[in-house]
This record gives structure tokens, sequence and C-alpha cells, in this order.
């Protein structure tokens, strides 16, 4: 596991309230869509967490959701039951979790990544529900605005803009040579067209073409990579869920063809992708557990909590994985990586 950093997610979440704080006024315990149950006054508190698909950003944030509820007095088995529900990658599993989670009146519903999040927010329209992983949660329709959410829905968002730009510019000041690049995504998912869209746009700025390849699920994204191998100097694959779930046939056929494999975020480097800017993920989904204590315990509607980004990006690159690939790893790219634990071995 990578570091945590807990101490960072206290601050961010800390300023977003100090922020939300003049956007309303604070609901009482009995509001529609608050639960306030304080650690230690006897009662459960009923949490239900349904996430999409298992992969490790997204294992990650769910994580770091659960030790901030520890860490804040709810503990899972103690004075909270936390049902976590994998839907993988499945959408009507999702809708049957979620109206699972609505009959037995859960006090907060969690949904990691934007389709769980979705059949969360369209189901449950009286108990708060929260987000994480969620790259575009206002074109998702989860939240009128990033500062006032609005309704019962809110949470954290993983897709800071700068990180596309300074995964651009890292390659292009770098791999002058690749003028083309083949990103594989899930055309079908709301998050992936948002990052296609900006990274199309953000790859033009430096001169280099995108081709593109669709898998609508996890089997065709072996054939969706070997698509682009003919067409493409180097492979990209965003924070798309169904890619990422199937990264390891991604990483089989850049190594096999010689080519750098970018990603969207740090644990797909550390899964066998050469590099990405990205933040941390455990991080990310600590702080939307703050969150869900601000609702639990003092009242807060989600309504009033602004959504939450990284603050955090840093340059991770495998080193492994460059090896394999055929790429030569100078000195100045490993200067670019802050932390040391993003360069892995």
């Amino acid at each position: 596991m990578k570091a945590k950093f807990k101490s960072f997610a206290t601050i961010l979440l800390a300023a977003s309230l100090v922020t939300a704080a003049g956007c309303g006024k604070q609901a009482s315990p009995e509001a529609s869509g608050t639960a306030n149950t304080p650690a230690g006054d006897g009662k459960k508190v009923k949490i239900g967490i349904m996430q999409i698909v298992e992969h490790a950003s997204l294992d990650a944030a769910r994580q770091g959701f659960i030790a901030a509820l520890k860490d804040n007095g709810y503990e899972d088995k103690k004075n909270a039951e936390i049902d976590y529900q994998n839907a993988q990658n499945d959408m009507n599993n999702n809708t049957t979790i979620a109206q699972k989670f609505a009959a037995d009146k859960k006090d907060l519903v969690l949904g990691v990544a934007t389709p769980s999040a979705l059949a969360a927010a369209q189901t449950l329209k009286d108990t708060p529900v929260l987000f994480t992983a969620v790259s575009d949660p206002v074109g998702a329709k989860l939240v009128k605005s990033i500062e006032s959410p609005g309704g019962n829905v809110t949470g954290t968002s993983d897709l800071d803009p700068k990180s596309v730009d300074q995964l651009t510019a890292f390659i292009a000041k770098n791999f002058p040579a690749i003028k083309t690049i083949g990103i594989v995504s899930n055309e079908g998912e709301q998050n992936s067209q948002v990052q296609v869209k900006q990274a199309e746009a953000a790859f033009a700025k430096n001169n280099i073409k995108m081709v593109k390849a669709s898998a609508s699920n996890s089997s065709e994204v072996k054939q969706a990579a070997e698509s682009l191998v003919g067409k493409a100097d180097a492979l990209y694959v965003p924070l798309d869920n169904t890619v990422v779930s199937a990264l390891k046939v991604v990483v089989q056929v850049a190594e096999k063809s010689k080519k750098p494999l970018f990603v969207g975020e740090n644990d797909s480097v550390q899964g066998g992708g050469f590099a990405a800017y990205g933040s941390n993920y455990y991080d990310l989904g600590y702080t939307t557990g703050l969150q869900a204590v601000e609702i639990l315990k003092n009242g807060k509607k989600p309504a009033d909590i602004p959504v939450g980004y990284p603050k955090k990006l840093d340059l991770a690159i495998n080193l492994k994985a460059a090896k394999n690939m055929g790429v030569e790893v100078t000195d100045a790219m490993k200067a670019e990586v802050k932390e040391k634990a993003n360069l892995f071995e």
C-alpha cells in the first residue's frame, strides 16, 4: 500500500467545509438526507458501499473511505455495519444493489466510480449518497455544481485536468519520436468519454495524433489494444474502469510490441503501466470518508459539502515495465518523480 496522506486529506476537507459554511444552514439530525449517529450511542450506523468493479485504484479508494470512518469512531462490526457489494461491471447488478440498499434503509451509501454512483443517486432519494473516483460529477448529473452540489449527493472526483496536461507535456518533452498515441477505452462509460476528449485536446496541443479503440467489456480489451499496435507509437489507458480492470492484457500487448504504455493513475503504473501523472486513490477515498463523518456525526447536508478533487499530483514511473517495453528511463525523468514511492522498481 502506498503512503496514506491522511493529514493532507484532513486539511483538504476542512478547507472545503469552511467554503461550504456560507452555502446554507446546517441540517438538523432529523432533516431529510442526513443521519446523526455519534459513535458510542449504542446504535449501529448502516453504511452501504457499491463498487462497479474491482481493480487497484477503486479498491484503494474504498479502503481509504473505510479507514477514515474507523479513525473517526465508526468501525465495522462494532458500532457500524458496512455492507460492501461489487457489481462485477454489470449495470443490472448495480441497480439491484442500489434497490437492496434502499430496502435496507441504509444511513449512508457510497458509490465507487460513476456507474455505481449514478445507480445510488437515482435510487436513493432520501439517503445521503457519496461518490468517489468519479471523473465528471457535473456532466454525469450527480451534482448541480462542484461548489454547491444540491440534493442528497456529493463526494470526490478523481480527474484533475492538470494530470492529462502534465502527462502529455512529459511525453512531448521526453519522447519526441512519439507522433501518434493509441487510446483504449470503453466509449459507453460517461467518465471515459470526458477523458478521451480531454486527452485528445491535450495531445493535439503537443502535435500528437490520437487513434482510438473501444472495448465494451473486459474480454474485448486485448483485441482493442492489439488493433492499435500498427497504428500508434505508444499506448494510453485513461481512468477507464473496464480497461483498467483488464490492464494486464494491455501491459502484455505493450511489452510484446515494445511500445510505452502511459496510464491515467499511479496504481496502474504499479500494475504494469510505464508512466502516469496521478494522485493517491486511498487519499481520495479517505477524504470521502471524512465527508461521511461530517454527515453522520455532525449533521451536515451533502448539498452543502463541495465536491473534492485530488490536489497532489505526481509523476509515477515503473522501471521494470520500462525495461520490458524497451523504454530508456533517463535521470531527468527520474528527477521529475517527487515522491520516491512513485518510482516503482
